[in-house]
Protein backbone atom coordinates (compact mmCIF):
# COMPACT_ATOMS: atom_id res chain seq x y z
CA UNK A 1 0.00 0.00 0.00
CA UNK A 2 1.21 3.38 -0.56
CA UNK A 3 2.28 6.03 1.52
CA UNK A 4 -0.80 8.06 2.43
CA UNK A 5 -1.04 11.05 0.78
CA UNK A 6 -0.05 14.75 2.68
CA UNK A 7 -0.71 17.86 2.98
CA UNK A 8 2.25 19.79 1.06
CA UNK A 9 5.14 18.35 2.49
CA UNK A 10 7.45 20.57 1.82
CA UNK A 11 5.24 23.20 4.58
CA UNK A 12 5.20 20.50 6.91
CA UNK A 13 8.96 19.99 7.19
CA UNK A 14 9.42 23.96 7.39
CA UNK A 15 6.67 23.91 9.94
CA UNK A 16 8.54 20.75 11.83
CA UNK A 17 12.00 22.68 11.92
CA UNK A 18 10.01 25.55 13.53
CA UNK A 19 8.99 23.33 16.57
CA UNK A 20 11.97 22.09 16.93
CA UNK A 21 13.73 25.14 17.41
CA UNK A 22 11.46 25.81 19.52
CA UNK A 23 11.31 22.69 21.56
CA UNK A 24 14.94 22.83 21.73
CA UNK A 25 14.94 26.20 23.40
CA UNK A 26 12.53 25.19 25.91
CA UNK A 27 14.82 22.09 26.59
CA UNK A 28 17.42 24.24 27.44
CA UNK A 29 15.52 26.65 29.58
CA UNK A 30 14.34 23.62 31.38
CA UNK A 31 17.68 22.99 32.46
CA UNK A 32 17.92 26.32 33.99
CA UNK A 33 13.96 25.84 35.78
CA UNK A 34 15.32 22.38 37.23
CA UNK A 35 18.00 23.63 38.50
CA UNK A 36 15.98 26.20 40.68
CA UNK A 37 13.16 23.70 41.68
CA UNK A 38 14.87 20.44 40.66
CA UNK A 39 11.97 18.07 42.76
CA UNK A 40 9.54 20.46 40.98
CA UNK A 41 7.35 17.71 38.73
CA UNK A 42 3.85 18.02 37.18
CA UNK A 43 1.24 15.56 36.88
CA UNK A 44 -0.21 13.60 33.86
CA UNK A 45 -3.77 13.32 34.26
CA UNK A 46 -5.27 9.45 33.32
CA UNK A 47 -7.99 11.06 31.75
CA UNK A 48 -8.77 13.94 29.53
CA UNK A 49 -11.80 15.26 27.85
CA UNK A 50 -11.43 16.99 24.03
CA UNK A 51 -10.08 20.63 24.23
CA UNK A 52 -13.05 21.02 21.30
CA UNK A 53 -15.58 18.92 20.19
CA UNK A 54 -15.02 16.29 17.15
CA UNK A 55 -16.30 17.47 14.26
CA UNK A 56 -16.68 13.90 12.40
CA UNK A 57 -16.90 10.50 12.99
CA UNK A 58 -13.71 8.56 12.43
CA UNK A 59 -12.09 4.89 12.04
CA UNK A 60 -9.93 5.52 14.42
CA UNK A 61 -11.26 6.84 17.78
CA UNK A 62 -9.84 10.03 18.61
CA UNK A 63 -8.00 9.76 21.53
CA UNK A 64 -3.93 9.64 22.43
CA UNK A 65 -2.89 7.13 24.47
CA UNK A 66 0.49 7.46 26.46
CA UNK A 67 2.33 5.51 29.28
CA UNK A 68 5.20 6.19 31.44
CA UNK A 69 6.79 4.42 34.67
CA UNK A 70 5.04 7.90 36.98
CA UNK A 71 2.49 10.30 35.99
CA UNK A 72 4.96 12.86 37.66
CA UNK A 73 7.31 14.57 35.24
CA UNK A 74 9.43 16.99 34.47
CA UNK A 75 9.02 20.58 32.60
CA UNK A 76 9.71 18.92 29.64
CA UNK A 77 7.42 16.07 29.19
CA UNK A 78 4.89 17.73 30.64
CA UNK A 79 5.62 20.48 28.04
CA UNK A 80 5.28 17.90 25.45
CA UNK A 81 2.22 16.81 26.73
CA UNK A 82 0.85 20.20 26.43
CA UNK A 83 2.21 20.42 23.04
CA UNK A 84 0.36 17.47 21.78
CA UNK A 85 -3.30 18.44 23.02
CA UNK A 86 -2.32 21.42 20.95
CA UNK A 87 -1.59 20.01 18.00
CA UNK A 88 -4.63 17.64 18.79
CA UNK A 89 -7.65 19.54 20.46
CA UNK A 90 -9.92 17.34 19.38
CA UNK A 91 -8.72 14.14 20.44
CA UNK A 92 -9.52 12.75 24.30
CA UNK A 93 -6.28 11.99 26.06
CA UNK A 94 -5.53 8.81 28.25
CA UNK A 95 -2.69 8.08 30.38
CA UNK A 96 -1.72 4.95 32.17
CA UNK A 97 1.57 4.60 34.76
CA UNK A 98 2.73 0.62 35.05
CA UNK A 99 0.55 -0.36 37.62
CA UNK A 100 -3.03 0.49 35.25
CA UNK A 101 -1.43 -1.27 32.28
CA UNK A 102 -1.02 -4.16 34.43
CA UNK A 103 -4.70 -3.73 35.57
CA UNK A 104 -5.75 -3.09 32.11
CA UNK A 105 -4.46 -6.13 30.81
CA UNK A 106 -5.90 -8.33 33.73
CA UNK A 107 -9.18 -6.82 33.25
CA UNK A 108 -9.86 -7.14 29.11
CA UNK A 109 -6.96 -10.40 27.85
CA UNK A 110 -7.21 -13.63 28.65
CA UNK A 111 -4.91 -16.16 31.44
CA UNK A 112 -2.55 -16.40 28.49
CA UNK A 113 -1.60 -12.64 27.48
CA UNK A 114 -1.98 -12.04 31.22
CA UNK A 115 0.98 -14.35 31.84
CA UNK A 116 3.11 -13.97 28.92
CA UNK A 117 3.02 -10.12 29.62
CA UNK A 118 4.03 -10.66 33.15
CA UNK A 119 6.93 -11.96 32.37
CA UNK A 120 8.53 -8.63 30.92
CA UNK A 121 10.65 -7.41 33.18
CA UNK A 122 11.31 -4.02 31.99
CA UNK A 123 9.26 -1.12 32.08
CA UNK A 124 9.72 -0.65 27.23
CA UNK A 125 8.93 -3.95 26.58
CA UNK A 126 5.81 -3.55 28.81
CA UNK A 127 4.82 -0.51 27.51
CA UNK A 128 5.38 -2.34 24.09
CA UNK A 129 2.93 -4.85 24.23
CA UNK A 130 0.47 -3.08 26.58
CA UNK A 131 0.65 0.39 23.33
CA UNK A 132 -0.87 -2.49 21.13
CA UNK A 133 -3.45 -4.25 23.44
CA UNK A 134 -5.01 -1.38 23.97
CA UNK A 135 -5.17 -0.12 20.88
CA UNK A 136 -6.45 -3.51 19.98
CA UNK A 137 -8.98 -3.08 22.54
CA UNK A 138 -10.46 0.79 22.17
CA UNK A 139 -8.61 1.70 18.89
CA UNK A 140 -6.93 5.17 18.93
CA UNK A 141 -3.64 6.98 18.80
CA UNK A 142 -0.46 6.00 21.01
CA UNK A 143 2.42 8.16 21.06
CA UNK A 144 5.53 6.93 22.90
CA UNK A 145 6.27 9.68 25.74
CA UNK A 146 8.62 12.16 24.37
CA UNK A 147 6.89 11.96 20.98
CA UNK A 148 4.99 15.07 19.24
CA UNK A 149 3.37 15.69 16.44
CA UNK A 150 4.28 18.24 13.75
CA UNK A 151 1.54 18.62 12.17
CA UNK A 152 -2.15 18.29 13.28
CA UNK A 153 -3.36 15.05 13.62
CA UNK A 154 -6.75 15.19 12.69
CA UNK A 155 -4.95 15.92 9.11
CA UNK A 156 -2.55 13.31 9.64
CA UNK A 157 -5.22 10.22 10.12
CA UNK A 158 -8.20 10.87 8.08
CA UNK A 159 -11.15 10.25 8.91
CA UNK A 160 -11.93 7.14 6.47
CA UNK A 161 -8.26 4.92 7.56
CA UNK A 162 -8.19 2.28 9.03
CA UNK A 163 -4.50 2.74 10.89
CA UNK A 164 -1.54 4.27 10.13
CA UNK A 165 2.17 3.49 11.26
CA UNK A 166 5.64 5.73 11.07
CA UNK A 167 8.26 5.04 9.22
CA UNK A 168 12.02 6.34 10.55
CA UNK A 169 14.85 8.16 8.80
CA UNK A 170 16.14 4.57 7.48
CA UNK A 171 12.38 3.96 6.00
CA UNK A 172 11.86 1.32 8.27
CA UNK A 173 8.21 0.87 10.58
CA UNK A 174 8.14 2.07 14.38
CA UNK A 175 6.08 1.68 17.20
CA UNK A 176 6.61 5.22 18.90
CA UNK A 177 3.37 6.51 16.84
CA UNK A 178 0.64 4.07 15.79
CA UNK A 179 -3.09 4.71 15.16
CA UNK A 180 -5.75 2.05 14.53
CA UNK A 181 -8.88 0.98 14.78
CA UNK A 182 -10.14 -1.58 17.29
CA UNK A 183 -9.86 -5.35 16.20
CA UNK A 184 -7.37 -4.64 13.77
CA UNK A 185 -6.14 -7.85 11.98
CA UNK A 186 -2.63 -6.32 11.75
CA UNK A 187 -2.37 -5.51 15.11
CA UNK A 188 -3.86 -8.98 16.53
CA UNK A 189 -0.83 -10.54 13.84
CA UNK A 190 2.00 -8.47 15.75
CA UNK A 191 -0.02 -9.37 19.56
CA UNK A 192 0.45 -13.11 18.81
CA UNK A 193 3.97 -12.93 17.81
CA UNK A 194 5.02 -10.91 20.53
CA UNK A 195 3.18 -13.57 22.92
CA UNK A 196 5.27 -16.17 20.54
CA UNK A 197 8.51 -14.27 21.46
CA UNK A 198 7.90 -14.03 24.98
CA UNK A 199 6.99 -17.77 25.35
CA UNK A 200 10.24 -19.10 23.05
CA UNK A 201 12.21 -16.53 25.26
CA UNK A 202 15.44 -16.70 22.51
CA UNK A 203 15.89 -13.34 22.02
CA UNK A 204 17.66 -10.82 24.67
CA UNK A 205 16.61 -7.44 22.75
CA UNK A 206 13.56 -5.60 23.74
CA UNK A 207 13.75 -4.05 20.01
CA UNK A 208 13.27 -7.78 18.66
CA UNK A 209 11.04 -8.65 21.05
CA UNK A 210 8.59 -6.75 21.62
CA UNK A 211 9.62 -3.28 19.65
CA UNK A 212 10.00 -2.15 15.89
CA UNK A 213 11.72 -5.18 14.74
CA UNK A 214 8.14 -7.33 15.32
CA UNK A 215 7.04 -4.61 13.01
CA UNK A 216 9.74 -4.65 10.71
CA UNK A 217 9.48 -8.84 10.58
CA UNK A 218 6.05 -9.10 10.60
CA UNK A 219 4.41 -6.10 8.50
CA UNK A 220 4.69 -5.78 5.21
CA UNK A 221 5.57 -2.57 4.58
CA UNK A 222 3.68 -2.47 1.33
CA UNK A 223 0.13 -3.75 2.33
CA UNK A 224 -0.03 -0.98 5.27
CA UNK A 225 -0.58 2.67 5.00
CA UNK A 226 2.36 4.76 6.45
CA UNK A 227 3.88 8.36 7.09
CA UNK A 228 6.85 9.36 7.07
CA UNK A 229 8.03 10.76 10.52
CA UNK A 230 9.20 13.81 8.73
CA UNK A 231 5.52 14.57 7.97
CA UNK A 232 3.93 13.71 11.41
CA UNK A 233 5.53 12.78 14.70
CA UNK A 234 9.01 13.13 16.11
CA UNK A 235 11.01 12.47 18.87
CA UNK A 236 13.07 14.01 21.65
CA UNK A 237 12.47 17.62 20.71
CA UNK A 238 11.16 18.78 23.76
CA UNK A 239 12.42 16.45 26.35
CA UNK A 240 15.55 13.80 26.03
CA UNK A 241 16.55 10.89 28.07
CA UNK A 242 18.12 12.59 31.09
CA UNK A 243 14.40 14.25 32.22
CA UNK A 244 12.84 11.71 30.75
CA UNK A 245 14.67 9.06 33.21
CA UNK A 246 15.62 11.36 36.03
CA UNK A 247 13.51 9.14 38.78
CA UNK A 248 14.40 6.41 37.72
CA UNK A 249 17.71 4.60 38.85
CA UNK A 250 17.62 2.06 35.75
CA UNK A 251 17.56 4.50 33.54
CA UNK A 252 17.00 4.04 29.67
CA UNK A 253 15.71 -0.06 28.27
CA UNK A 254 18.63 -0.18 26.01
CA UNK A 255 20.64 0.12 29.60
CA UNK A 256 18.45 -1.34 31.71
CA UNK A 257 18.47 -4.42 29.58
CA UNK A 258 22.34 -5.42 30.02
CA UNK A 259 21.54 -5.63 33.43
CA UNK A 260 18.14 -7.39 33.47
CA UNK A 261 16.88 -9.98 31.56
CA UNK A 262 14.08 -8.89 29.26
CA UNK A 263 12.21 -12.06 30.04
CA UNK A 264 11.46 -13.59 33.64
CA UNK A 265 12.52 -17.61 32.53
CA UNK A 266 9.55 -20.05 33.47
CA UNK A 267 10.25 -22.49 36.34
CA UNK A 268 11.40 -24.90 33.46
CA UNK A 269 13.92 -22.28 32.47
CA UNK A 270 15.16 -21.92 36.00
CA UNK A 271 18.72 -22.86 36.26
CA UNK A 272 19.11 -26.12 38.38
CA UNK A 273 20.80 -25.06 42.24
CA UNK A 274 24.46 -26.14 42.84
CA UNK A 275 24.66 -29.36 44.69
CA UNK A 276 26.85 -28.19 47.59
CA UNK A 277 27.43 -31.48 48.60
Amino acid sequence: MPTRPTTNKTLIVVVSRFIKLFANITKLLSYVFHAIVPNKRFTLPERSAPWLAPKNDSAVPRIIWQTNFTNKVTLPVYLNYLFNRLMAPRFEYRFMITEARKAFIAEHYNKDINQQYSRLQIGAAQADFWRLLVLQKHGGVYLDIDAHAIWPLGSVIPNDIDELYVTTRKGELSNYFIASKPNNPNLALLIEQISVNIKKNELTNVFDITGPGVFIQWLTHANVPTVSYRHACNQGSFTNEHFQYIDKKAGKWTREQKTVAVIAPTAAEEPPPNDAN
